[in-house]
């Protein structure tokens, strides 16, 4: 069975990326195309890892734990990758959830300050 190869526009526009972005990643090691002259070709397992750092970024990790997370995949497999994702994981719901509670914070204190001003506005001469 032949697998699908992506090319390098191919892969942008599926992934709403930049060329720049996708040269990024593979700079930094996140993704290694084939080469073949000066064309790139991005198999399945390259679609995965882009899915996977696109969920990443989504979730706020940066491309260095990205990174270091799909590595250990490399080097030590499925089960010590799911621990450290589990980790992760906790470590960035604490923050997202700290991370809303002071959007709420933010968006209360707005309402209340522009429910105020629509008070004095209404008293005013």
């Amino acid at each position: 069975m032949s697998e699908t190869r992506l090319t390098f526009k191919e892969m942008c526009a599926r992934f709403e990326v930049t060329p720049r972005t996708l040269r990024y990643y593979e700079y930094l090691e996140l993704l290694s195309p084939e080469k073949e002259g000066r064309s790139r070709f991005y198999t399945s397992r390259e679609v995965a890892r882009m899915t996977l750092i696109m969920r990443g970024r989504r979730f706020g990790f940066s491309l260095e734990e990205i990174r270091q997370w799909l590595e250990i995949y490399q080097k030590e497999g499925t089960a010590p990758q799911l621990r450290a994702w589990l980790d992760m994981a906790d470590r960035q719901l604490l923050a997202l959830r700290a991370q809303a509670a002071d959007l709420q914070n933010a968006i209360s204190d707005l309402d209340r300050l522009r429910a105020q001003a629509e008070i004095e506005l209404r008293n005013l001469p």
